[in-house]
């Protein structure tokens, strides 16, 4: 296969003579551009939300925001032990993208920064912090913790504590869509430091060889565990990493929920048309470290601030609403009414029982043996 590069940065498949043609090539698609999507977000980089939906938008964001807080604050207490992995910071890509998807048929997978990607799927807080905290009532039944939370009803498949196993068990959900007919897509969320897990690629290479209905979205905040995409990536441009399986690719702002709903909307798109997989890079930022026990002294505190104070996903939803004519009293409401659901599901966490010792030997087999 040789590679070559045309003008406008789109990058084409030829096959070399010698060879024989490759099964795309085969169904006249010679010359397979793999910026088509960027170019399409370029063109309409916002989505056209409207007042409603871009307070939807702010609500859920402000809601994964006050649930972290009020999380990282528990973890403080040893109320919830264990590692933490806090969302704060990257709440734009969860809400722009998950609000893409359709809850009822699309399933989603994750790394073990998972609190966010539930809430923005709409799971109740309560059963989530209960699962801090590894209660009975909590959504794992207690045994998952913040790193393993799982949920076959609302189709949300982990929260994965291996760097990167992720990606091949979203491939195989996708796979599962596909053979059932469902109309449905995986959603596989990894980190930029996973985006170098050679399992990784062999999904890459799977999901586009079966054309499978998945989204694979790469959340780089810069730092995976705490070394700079400079110093751990040789490609730090990871939008492009799946142009060798022909997979076309998508650089995003994560800080614009519009921008990530923009984005989503055509990637969607895509993979419903039966066109196969699509890889998306949200670009994002984390304010606090990788987990609760992270100082985060690889950065500088100037640089956290200038992101809080001028790139804030919130804090730019909110100004926009307030330019849009949205009442400030409304807006102020809203705060209360989150705060109010953040802390009752927090009471509703401490006061709920641990589980039954009989637990430990449920759910460790698929089946009865």
């Amino acid at each position: 296969m040789q590679l070559f590069q045309t003008p406008g940065d789109t990058i084409l498949a030829k096959p070399a003579s010698s060879r024989k043609a490759p099964a795309k090539a085969a169904d006249g698609a010679e010359n397979f551009a793999l910026r088509s999507l960027q170019e399409a977000l370029e063109k309409n980089p916002r989505f056209a939300a409207s007042d409603d939906e871009l307070l939807k938008f702010y609500e859920q964001m402000l809601l994964i925001r006050r649930f972290e807080e009020k999380a990282g604050q528990l973890y403080g207490l040893g109320l919830i032990g264990g590692f933490c992995h806090l969302y704060i910071g990257q709440e734009a890509v969860a809400v722009g993208l998950q609000s893409a998807l359709d809850e009822s048929r699309d399933s989603v997978i994750t790394g073990y920064r998972d609190h966010g990607h539930m809430l923005a799927y709409g799971i109740d807080p309560k059963v989530i912090m209960a699962e801090l905290t590894g209660r009975g009532a909590g959504i794992s039944k207690g045994k998952g913790g913040s790193m393993h939370m799982f949920s076959v009803e609302h189709k949300f498949y982990g929260g994965h504590g291996i760097v990167g196993a992720q990606v091949p068990l979203g491939a195989g959900l996708a796979f599962a869509h596909q053979y059932r007919e469902d109309g449905g897509l995986c959603m596989a969320y990894f980190g930029d430091g996973a985006a170098n897990q050679g399992q990784v690629y062999e999904a890459f290479n799977m999901a586009a060889l079966w054309n499978l209905p998945a989204i694979f979205v790469v959340e780089n905040n810069g730092y995976a565990m705490g070394t700079a995409v400079t110093r751990g990536s040789a490609e730090t441009e990871f939008h492009r990493r799946g142009t060798a399986f022909r997979i076309p690719g998508m650089k995003v702002n994560g800080m614009d929920v519009l921008e990530v709903r923009a984005a989503a909307e055509i990637a969607v798109a895509h993979v419903r048309a039966g066109k196969g997989p699509v890889l998306m890079e949200l670009h994002t930022y984390r304010y606090r470290g990788h987990s609760m026990s992270d100082p985060a002294k690889y950065r500088t505190r100037e640089e956290v601030q200038e992101m809080r104070e001028n790139h804030d996903p919130i804090d730019a939803a909110k100004a926009e609403l307030l330019k849009r004519g949205v009442a400030e009293e409304r807006l102020k409401e809203i705060e209360k009414q989150i705060r109010s659901i953040v802390n009752e599901s927090a009471d509703f966490a401490e006061n709920s029982p641990e589980p039954d010792m009989a637990e430990l030997y449920t759910d460790v087999l698929v089946e009865s043996y």
